[in-house]
């Protein structure tokens, strides 16, 4: 399929693309030097006189930059795009609303389905590998040539909220307030397992071809639809596996004693790798899930003490967890707080009651929404945003 290639930059729906590091190269933690290298983005909302409004949304894995409108690709509308736009919880009356594509994305933003100028072909394998700070380091960049030198604030779920755990540490002169959701400050061993499942999955698809498969006629869909339902296995979680699906048959009264999709949840799997390859990119998928593996924010910082990556820090902090979340649990978000506890931060802390699992973040859930209002009002005002 043509649209599992990637994107062109030039050629992004309604999208922004902006070419950075030309006078100031990106260097990213493995050593190698990026010049003349594109971060795709979008805006909503408009920055005002004293370019003291914007908010920078960190996205997930499996997200990217067109959080409130009809992505390119899919034409499904954006992942938080109720959350953004006038009189919204994100009202872009009031903020100027920023999400990049980040490093090693597939949407614009340099990766590995992007030619190398050395070589004139895709990176595949040669892009190197990237982290966590990396992309954070791009988005900064990417700040910097919209001429912000400071955000209000800086939120993200999952892997977004490793992001803004990073922005707050790494940059916490330019952040005022900072929502880290459903999030970890480093993966667990089972994490790196599944991921390691994952990328193993699509490694061994015949069609990968040792990620050379942008040059040639092949795609290993079969691999990265299989990394994409293990993956989303653990976006769920079992009460609300069983109450959208059950043990219930999918288009059948009776199991049919062989392998094709006799259980709904079985189907339901499918259709998400299946739907998943059409725009997303296979090694993408290996780099980014290798960058989250990578994260630990504490090892980084005193020897493997996490307060020590946040001491002195003046930003406000809002950490949310959800219940049922069982890959990123409320113990780690806990993790978080007690970290910023130790230091005297301005913390607050949120368990949200939901069985929708670690994608509670993703779906109305009323409470969540409600704890994020309250924490971005109460911050807009100390920072002297009015309405």
């Amino acid at each position: 399929m043509e649209s599992s290639r990637g994107v062109d930059c030039k050629n992004i729906a309604a999208g922004e693309c902006v070419t950075l590091g030309r006078d100031d190269p990106l260097r990213l933690d493995c050593g190698v030097e990026f010049s003349d290298f594109n971060v795709a983005y979008q805006t909503y909302g408009e920055l005002n006189n004293d370019r003291s409004n914007a908010v920078l949304l960190c996205h997930a894995l499996t997200g990217d930059q067109f959080v409130a409108d009809n992505h390119p690709v899919t034409g499904k509308p954006g992942w938080w795009e109720t959350v953004i736009g006038p009189g919204k919880l994100l009202d872009t009356k009031r903020f100027f609303v920023i999400c990049s594509n980040i490093l090693g994305g597939c949407m614009g933003t340099i990766g590995p389905k992007e030619i190398n100028p050395e070589t004139g072909k895709t990176w595949g394998l040669d892009f190197p590998v990237i982290t966590i700070s990396d992309m954070v380091r791009a988005q900064a960049m990417l700040l910097d040539h919209l001429e912000i030198d400071r955000l209000f604030c800086v939120i993200g779920g999952s892997m977004g909220g490793m992001q803004v755990l990073e922005w707050a540490s790494a940059y916490p002169e330019r952040v005022f307030a900072a929502v880290p959701i459903a999030t970890a400050a480093h993966h667990s061993a089972q994490n790196i397992a599944f991921n390691e499942v994952g990328r193993q999955a699509i490694m061994a698809d015949p069609e990968w071809q040792g990620g050379e498969y942008l040059n040639s006629d092949g795609s290993p869909h079969r691999g990265l639809a299989i990394a994409r339902m293990v993956a989303h296995i653990t976006y769920l979680s079992e009460p609300s596996l069983h109450r959208k699906f059950g043990r219930k048959l999918q288009d059948r009264e009776a199991i049919t004693f062989g392998f094709d999709a006799d259980f709904q949840v079985e189907s339901y799997l499918r259709h998400q790798g299946s739907t998943f390859v059409d725009r997303f990119d296979a090694n993408s998928y290996l780099y980014i899930t290798r960058a989250m593996d990578y994260f630990d924010l504490a090892e980084r910082h005193g020897g493997g003490k996490l307060a020590e990556a946040f001491r002195g820090t003046d930003t406000r902090f809002c950490v949310i967890s959800f219940t049922s979340d069982w890959l990123y649990p409320t113990s780690e978000n806990r993790r978080i707080v007690h970290a910023l506890n130790a230091v005297a931060a301005n913390v607050s802390f949120a368990e949200i009651e939901s069985d929708n699992g670690h994608d509670s973040f993703l779906l109305d859930e009323p409470e969540f929404w409600n704890v994020l209002f309250g924490f971005i009002e109460g911050a807009a005002d100390r920072y002297g945003l009015k309405r």
